[in-house]
């Protein structure tokens, strides 16, 4: 099963140990997620997964590769507006194209995993 994980790690220390250990599991096979994608703060975070473009993620699943167009057209959105969500949404690898050059989800599963903490 192909898995993306999500995160939020605000301490750049950590981000880079963390780094550096899925790096090392990853090389002796043991990896959790086939790819990791770490933000800095919960807005960044929601700035790159607005609620239509976990739409448009959660429609790629669903339906399977598509064209732009057949992507838009499944959505009820503008193309041009699609384009610029997709193309974001490819540089944070979570949406790549084929060889027919479709676009399509590559994981099974995105995982979200992160913690809300009162600061002390």
């Amino acid at each position: 099963m192909t898995k993306a994980l999500i995160r939020i790690m605000r301490d750049e220390n950590a981000a880079v140990e963390d780094a550096a250990l899925r790096f090392k599991q990853a090389w002796r096979g043991q990896a959790d997620a086939d790819v990791v994608l770490t933000f800095s703060s919960p807005m960044q975070l929601f700035e790159v997964l607005s609620p239509k473009r976990w739409q448009l993620i959660e429609t790629l699943q669903h339906i399977g590769a598509q064209s732009l167009r057949a992507l838009a057209r499944a959505l009820g959105r503008d193309v041009k507006r699609v384009h610029e969500d997709v193309h974001l949404l490819m540089e944070w690898s979570l949406i790549i194209r084929d060889e027919s050059g479709r676009f399509l989800v590559p994981y099974e599963v995105i995982h979200a995993d992160f913690d809300l903490r009162a600061v002390a």
